[in-house]
């Protein structure tokens, strides 16, 4: 199963935080038809299935055999808890091989019962993105069944044949595993950027660690495939991996998640506090530059009053998104708490830190966040300190940084300051 991210949740299991908008008008017209139409295909494709497809005893008792692996999975884990951001379930392994050795109308029905088991079982999640990956697994799930169908036409009535010979049934299985990840991948993803336009569409598709992962599920997926094929008994020697891989891979993400900021995406203070002590450790054994900028969105509190705290989330969003976008793969960024932001600069200079505050800037200045009657735009203010310059340590950075930047405050905002003579706090967020 493949996540949609950018922030994100899972491209199989759940949308995006960038999917979100305040209020059903708020939502793009686009959306509101896309998600509607994916959903209904799925269901007359489904119907249509179910009326064509003559049901054999095998078939039948295949798909429960590999239904309740899926649900052993979900409950094995389910103690250890899904929250936003992580559902990377490994249940490919599962509708996969649904997809492959049984026709398609079976594929098209795995997602039903398995998504309903981890809407009530695991975590609960808007009923219509539930319903919408559900159909993104369906179709993806139909499309690789057919396609391999058209090489292998009776998987499971040639036993280990297709498997001993190899080629092309082997192949074909693999291309076809990732014939659904790309399918499943993309029907999720032009939602999450129909949500969220102003997302990059490299954010709602993949980066090199979720890749990593969907190959992951894909070999597992195509070896499950082949010991069912061989003999569905096999399942049971070949569920205790597939669950001990699981439970590791959602311990790493639970992990993850605790070092992140849940309505961002980027580090939250306590990691970002880490991450920062270490890069000024090496700084200081180098002997190079280093740079804080500190970074609070200008009069916060009026969008929040103005347009509602969905839209204040959606700023929040924009601007770490922005950020992200701007700054170095090294650098490193997290959210402070509230409006504020932080980002540290290995390398910079005076002269570099403040050429990238100002692109920050700029770069926020266009930002447009849909609201119910228009779009929000905002500034932000960027106070920034220089190591040995305005402090050795990373407390005596961040409040130089502090300093200078309520003296952007104090100067009109949406601007860079460099700290100075102390200056008073501003009243007005």
């Amino acid at each position: 199963m493949t996540a949609v991210q950018s922030s994100a949740e899972d491209r199989g299991g759940e949308l995006t935080h960038t999917s979100r908008r305040p209020g059903g008008s708020g939502r793009p017209s686009v959306l509101a038809v896309y998600v509607p139409a994916v959903v209904l295909l799925h269901l007359a494709l489904t119907a249509a299935g179910l009326w064509r497809t003559s049901f054999r005893l095998e078939d039948l008792l295949t798909f429960a055999a590999l239904l309740a692996c899926g649900g052993v999975c979900i409950e094995a884990s389910r103690r250890l808890g899904m929250p936003a951001g992580v559902a990377r379930d490994l249940l490919s392994a599962w509708w996969l091989p649904v997809a492959l050795l049984l026709p398609p109308v079976f594929a098209l029905l795995i997602p039903i019962p398995l998504q309903t088991w981890l809407q009530f079982r695991v975590r609960r999640t808007l009923l219509y993105r539930r319903v919408m990956v559900t159909s993104a697994l369906g179709l993806a799930g139909a499309c690789a069944s057919v396609v391999f169908h058209s090489v292998v036409p009776e998987p499971l009535a040639d036993g280990p044949g297709w498997v001993v010979q190899g080629y092309p049934g082997i192949p074909v299985a693999i291309a076809c595993a990732a014939l659904f990840t790309v399918l499943n991948t993309g029907i999720v993803a032009v939602a999450a950027h129909s949500a969220a336009p102003e997302a990059r569409w490299r954010d709602v598709l993949w980066n090199r660690e979720s890749l990593l992962l969907d190959v992951v599920e894909l070999c597992v997926g195509v070896i499950v495939t082949i010991t069912s094929a061989v003999a569905p008994a096999l399942l049971l020697l070949a569920l205790p991996p597939v669950v001990l891989l699981q439970r590791s891979l959602m311990h790493q993400q639970l992990q993850a998640a605790a070092r992140t900021d849940a309505k961002t995406g980027l580090l939250n203070a306590a990691a970002w506090q880490r991450e920062a002590d270490a890069e000024l450790s090496r700084a200081h054994r180098t002997d190079e530059a280093l740079a804080l900028l500190l970074i609070d969105i200008d009069y916060f509190k009026k969008v929040n009053d103005r347009h509602g705290h969905l839209v204040g989330d959606q700023v929040l969003i924009g601007v770490a998104s922005t950020l992200c976008g701007q700054v170095r793969d090294y650098d490193v960024v997290g959210r402070f708490g509230g409006e504020e932001f932080v980002v540290l600069l290995p390398g910079a200079d005076t002269v570099e830190a403040c050429r990238i505050a100002e692109r920050l800037r700029g770069r926020v200045r266009r930002l447009a966040v849909p609201a119910e009657t228009g779009t929000v735009a905002v500034t932000v203010s960027v106070g920034v300190a220089l190591l040995h310059t305005h402090g050795s340590d990373l407390i005596e950075l961040l409040a130089a940084a502090d300093l200078a930047l309520y003296r952007a405050k104090e100067s009109g905002r949406d601007r860079v300051c460099l700290p100075a003579m102390e200056a008073p706090r501003p009243t007005e967020d």
